[in-house]
């Protein structure tokens, strides 16, 4: 059992070197006062004023800090969408696509957000919206994912994809832009472009109806131990 879980983290380092920056920078934001914690995360957001003075640094910094104040949700993230689709993807494949969903997703939320600021639909300190974590990589990877499952359990993880994070979009008010909902489902869209990249890595599809198979023969082997 320890040696099955050692070979799953040690081949996805990408995505368990992130998570352990992300428990890294967690720890410090946990000792910073809460004017320190605001300072770091207003010069890490990747909001309107920093994507047009430094968008390189932000788009990166983001990266680094997780919305919120609790890592241990990350862990289980990673571990269930991240790991697998860097297993199944390999290294930079998937960098690739969750870096494409960051940038590309920011962008487009960003610059929706401009726009209702310039037709005076939402308030213009906006411009220095607060806005970091690692969410759009996150859900282009897992939009990406959906090419991994066997059908027809794949129409239904995607469906619930796209009821998770489409259903924000609906209660969408122009006078104050939820831009994180517009960046989540940009980024579903984003992963699943990706089609041409994952027919050529198809391996073998994660089917659910195996599962009870799989657990069966693993409990075998334990009692046979």
């Amino acid at each position: 059992m320890g040696l099955a879980v050692w070979h799953f983290v040690s081949s996805a380092p990408f995505t368990y070197g992130w998570l352990l920056v992300l428990l890294i920078t967690t720890v410090v934001q946990l000792q910073l006062t809460k004017r320190e914690y605001h300072a770091v995360v207003l010069d890490s957001s990747t909001n309107i004023h920093h994507l047009v003075k430094d968008p390189l640094e932000v788009l990166i910094y983001s990266l680094l800090w997780i919305d919120g104040r609790y890592w241990a949700p990350y862990l289980v993230l990673f571990t269930l969408f991240l790991a697998p689709a860097e297993h199944w993807l390999g290294h930079l494949r998937w960098l690739t696509v969750g870096l494409t969903a960051h940038v590309v997703a920011t962008y487009i939320s960003e610059g929706l957000l401009k726009l209702a600021i310039d037709y005076h639909q939402a308030p213009e300190k906006l411009i220095h919206a607060r806005d970091i974590g690692v969410s759009y990589f996150l859900v282009g990877v897992m939009a990406v994912l959906t090419y991994h499952i066997a059908s027809p359990w794949r129409w239904g993880y995607l469906a619930i994809l796209i009821l998770i994070f489409g259903f924000p979009l609906t209660r969408i008010d122009l006078n104050d832009l939820n831009f994180t909902a517009i960046g989540h489902f940009s980024s579903i869209l984003i992963g699943l472009c990706f089609y041409p990249m994952a027919r050529h890595h198809e391996g073998r599809t994660i089917n659910p109806a195996r599962l009870p198979n799989v657990l069966r023969r693993r409990g075998s082997r334990e009692a046979s131990a």
